[in-house]
């Protein structure tokens, strides 16, 4: 079971995960960087490849999670306050993209921004 992975995050850019990965170290929880080597020579394909992913052993997977949970950043609104979730009330969302169409694939850049409730996994777009 140990040479099963969970992928913990996606991370745009390979300096947006070192924070966390330094921690879950810090904490004896062994990480490996997929596409990390890709994205720092070629940056702009970030979002083609879908951003660098942050990896544990599955057996490690509900230690890390709590962990990141502790140290992640949620998603803030325009005035620097969490998002609140219209169906949960948490505080705890990340933005999110669906990219479902063909379009918003090529183009993600032109997709609306929402964001998805990491409690009950409502998408709610911004008011």
């Amino acid at each position: 079971m140990e040479d099963k992975f969970y992928i913990l995050g996606s991370f745009e850019f390979a300096a947006d995960v070192q924070i966390i990965k330094g921690k879950l170290e810090s904490e004896g929880i062994p990480v490996f960087l997929r596409d990390e080597n890709t994205l720092n020579s070629d940056p702009i394909i970030s979002n083609a490849i879908g951003g660098v992913k942050l990896q544990v052993y599955a057996k490690d997977k509900d230690r890390a999670q709590e962990i990141y949970d502790d140290i992640r950043a949620y998603a803030l609104d325009t005035n620097g306050d969490a998002i609140k979730c219209p169906n949960c009330k948490a505080e705890k969302s990340e933005v999110y993209y669906s990219r479902k169409s063909l379009f918003y694939k090529l183009f993600p850049f032109f997709e609306k921004r929402k964001y998805k409730c990491l409690q009950c996994g409502m998408i709610t777009k911004p008011e």
